[in-house]
C-alpha cells in the first residue's frame, strides 16, 4: 500500500471550495492545462509547416542529388553514369545544369536561375502536375521551349509562345576559363534565344527566380561542355534511400556528395527545427512562471496540514513520508492540468487537421488551413518539461513540511 500517495490523494480531494488553497491549487491545474495545450499546438505546427516545405520542395527535387564537394561543376560521362546506374536501387540519373542568368523580355530584365535538365527529368519530378498555363514539354516539334516561374512570369508580363519576342537569356562569355568583361555586350555576353512554353506554380522561392530549359540550351548559352553542376538520382520504391546513398557514396568517392532531399534545404529546414527549440523553450518557461502557484499552494497546505503532520509523525511516520506526501500532492496537481492540457491540445490539432478550422488568411497562400501534425516525441518532451518543472516547484514545500514542533501541534 503506497501510503504517502492515499494521503495526498485524500488532501487532493477532500479540499473545501471555498478555501484559499484550493482556489489557487485549480488556478495551478489550469495554469498547467494552458501552458501544456499551447505547447501541444505551437509545436504540431511547427511539424506541420516543416511537412508542408518538404511536400512543396518535393515536387522538384530528386530523391538524391549528387554535386562536387570543391567547386560548383565537375566533368560527366558515360562511364560516370553507368557506374551510378549500376548501383542497387538507383532507377534514373538526370543530368542537370544549373546557374545564374540575365533574363530579358522586351524591355525589362531580371536575374533568374536557370536549370537545364536531361530529357528523362519528367520521368523523376513532379514538376509537370505544377503547370498552371501553358505546356509542360521543354522540346516539342523540333524546338526548344522554356517553364518559367508565376513570379517570373508576373514580374516581365511574359506571354506564352509568342515568336515575335522571344526570351532573351544571356550569360557572361568565358576566355580561357575567365569571364570577359566588355562594353559592347554582344562580345561580353553569350545570348539564346527561346519560346516561353508553360507556367509552373510550386513555391515562392522557385516561382519567383526558376526558369527550366532543355540541357541542349543550357550548354549553349553556359557553355560547359560536357561539365554537370548536378546529378539527379530517382531511388526505385522497393529500395531504402539511405542505403542508396551509402552505396552511392562508396562508388562515387570522397569529390562528390551525395544530398537527400532534407540536406538539399538543409538552411531552411534547420531554421525551423532553431524556431521549434526556441519555442518550446520559451513556452517551458511560461509553464514553469504558470505553476509557481502549486509552490505557494503547496507551502500553504503544508501550514494548514501541520497538525495532521504531527499526528503522522506521532505515530512514527518518517521525515521521508512526510515529504513524499506533499511531493505526490504537487505531481497529482500538475498531472490533472497537464492531461487535461493533453487532451485539449491534441483534440484542437485533429480537428485543425480534419476541419481546417484556422486558415491562413491569405489569398495567395499555398494551403488554406494552417498545418498541423502531432508527433510522440513531443508529448514525450512536454510530459518531461512537466516533471521536472514538478519537481523544482513541489521539493522546497515537501523538505519544509517534516520541520514542525510535535509539542506545539499536537
Amino acid at each position: 500500500m503506497n501510503v504517502p500517495f492515499l494521503i495526498a490523494q485524500r488532501y487532493f480531494r477532500s479540499k473545501k471550495k471555498r478555501n484559499i488553497i484550493s482556489i489557487i491549487s485549480n488556478i495551478s491545474m489550469i495554469g498547467v492545462a494552458v501552458g501544456t495545450m499551447a505547447l501541444i499546438i505551437v509545436l504540431s505546427v511547427f511539424n506541420g509547416l516543416e511537412d508542408l516545405v518538404r511536400s512543396l520542395y518535393g515536387k522538384s527535387d530528386p530523391d538524391l542529388k549528387i554535386a562536387a564537394v570543391q567547386g560548383k561543376s565537375f566533368e560527366s560521362n558515360a562511364f560516370l553514369v553507368n557506374r551510378m546506374k549500376a548501383v542497387p536501387g538507383v532507377e534514373l540519373v538526370t543530368e542537370v545544369i544549373e546557374d545564374n542568368a540575365l533574363l530579358r523580355y522586351h524591355e525589362r530584365q531580371m536575374v533568374v536561375k536557370l536549370k537545364g535538365v536531361s530529357e528523362n527529368y519528367y520521368a523523376q519530378s513532379d514538376i509537370d502536375s505544377a503547370i498552371v498555363d501553358g505546356d509542360h514539354r521543354l522540346h516539342r516539334d523540333g524546338q526548344d521551349y522554356a517553364l518559367i516561374g508565376a513570379g517570373v512570369q508576373h514580374e516581365l508580363s511574359i506571354a506564352l509562345e509568342n515568336r515575335f519576342s522571344p526570351l532573351q537569356l544571356m550569360y557572361p562569355r568565358n576566355v580561357a576559363g575567365k569571364r570577359t568583361l566588355s562594353i559592347n555586350p554582344e562580345s561580353a555576353f553569350n545570348q539564346e534565344p527561346i519560346l516561353a512554353g508553360g507556367v509552373f506554380y510550386i513555391e515562392q522561392h522557385l516561382d519567383d527566380s526558376y526558369i527550366f530549359v532543355p540541357i541542349g540550351f543550357a550548354q549553349r548559352l553556359l557553355n560547359y561542355g560536357n561539365r554537370r553542376t548536378a546529378l539527379e538520382v530517382k531511388v526505385a520504391a522497393n529500395r531504402p534511400i539511405e542505403e542508396v546513398k551509402a552505396e552511392l557514396k562508396q562508388v562515387l568517392g570522397p569529390q562528390f556528395s551525395v544530398l537527400d532531399s532534407d540536406e538539399q534545404h538543409v538552411s531552411l529546414l534547420k531554421a525551423i527545427k532553431v524556431e521549434k527549440m526556441f519555442v518550446f523553450i520559451t513556452f517551458a518557461f511560461i509553464l514553469l512562471i504558470a505553476s509557481l502557484n502549486i509552490f505557494f499552494s503547496l507551502s500553504m497546505l503544508v501550514i494548514d496540514k501541520r497538525k495532521d503532520v504531527a499526528v503522522l509523525m506521532a505515530m512514527g511516520a518518517t521525515p521521508n513520508v512526510i515529504r513524499r506526501i506533499f511531493l505526490m500532492e504537487g505531481a497529482i496537481v500538475a498531472q490533472v492540468g497537464a492531461i487535461t492540457g493533453l487532451v485539449l491540445g491534441v483534440s484542437i490539432c485533429w480537428l485543425q487537421q480534419q476541419f481546417g478550422l484556422v486558415s491562413m488568411g491569405m489569398a495567395t497562400s499555398v494551403v488554406e488551413a494552417y498545418p498541423v501534425k502531432m508527433q510522440a516525441a513531443d508529448v514525450l518532451w512536454v510530459g518531461i518539461a512537466i516533471v521536472v518543472i514538478t519537481i523544482l516547484v513541489s521539493v522546497r514545500p515537501a523538505l519544509n513540511a517534516p520541520q514542525i514542533d510535535l509539542r506545539e501541534n499536537l
